[in-house]
């Protein structure tokens, strides 16, 4: 990440970053759904638009301010100690603040209602393990590319998020601050609030044991 960058417009890039990603993700799902009976069908039109925009947005964004867009990529780079505490925090308000904006975005672009409170059933123990699995995948990417120096992490984090949607029972939230944006749309993308409680512990379960890994793998590197 480049610190040449003040404050304000990192935390511009992550809030703005974010509202994009989860306008996609409710938006391509309303359009989805509305274009199709068929849940496979709405669920493969949902998966290539986040899938796409992840690489547009990280490309754009991440050498403004890393192109996080998410709390829990957020807190290994503070176990990293490559994001200070109060900065981290910061983060992850703008991406909560974001993302909710991403909803109400998507909302009145279709012209439903705003305001909304998701009824979507996303609970059970199948969807806890798929959100840790999910989250693991995603930081293990990131961070095994950082830790490689490579270039591809745009391409690598939207494929993987593209495979994560059909090979998790959750289709792969993978984000505290997209699952709380979700939680009020009741739309095809949606989550009840009261799972909230379930998937922000299993993402940050996950990323942390992802963030352990690669500590353990890259050992010696940063």
């Amino acid at each position: 990440m480049d610190h040449a960058f003040s404050l304000n417009r990192r935390l511009l890039a992550e809030g703005l970053g974010t509202l994009l990603l989860v306008a996609t993700v409710v938006g391509s799902g309303i359009m989805a759904d509305a274009l199709s009976n068929d849940v496979a069908i709405s669920l493969l039109g949902n998966t290539i638009a986040t899938g796409t925009i992840l690489f547009v947005l990280i490309t754009i964004f991440g050498p403004v301010s890393g192109a996080h867009f998410n709390p829990a990529v957020s807190f290994v780079f503070y176990l990293r100690g490559d994001l200070a505490g109060g900065m981290t925090l910061l983060y992850m308000i703008v991406q909560v603040c974001g993302g909710i904006l991403g909803t109400w975005t998507a909302h009145a672009m279709f012209e439903v209602p705003i305001l909304q409170i998701s009824t979507v059933d996303r609970s059970g123990f199948g969807n806890c393990i798929s959100e840790i699995i999910a989250t693991f995948g995603l930081v293990f990417v990131i961070f095994t590319a950082i830790s490689q120096n490579s270039k591809s992490i745009p391409m690598l984090v939207g494929l993987y998020i593209s495979a994560a949607y059909w090979f998790t029972a959750s289709t792969s939230f993978a984000n505290p601050a997209v699952a709380i944006a979700r939680s009020i749309s009741d739309t095809f993308a949606g989550i009840r609030p009261i799972e909230l409680l379930m998937f922000i512990p299993a993402e940050l379960c996950g990323a942390y044991v992802a963030f352990i890994l690669v500590r353990w793998l890259y050992r010696g590197q940063k």
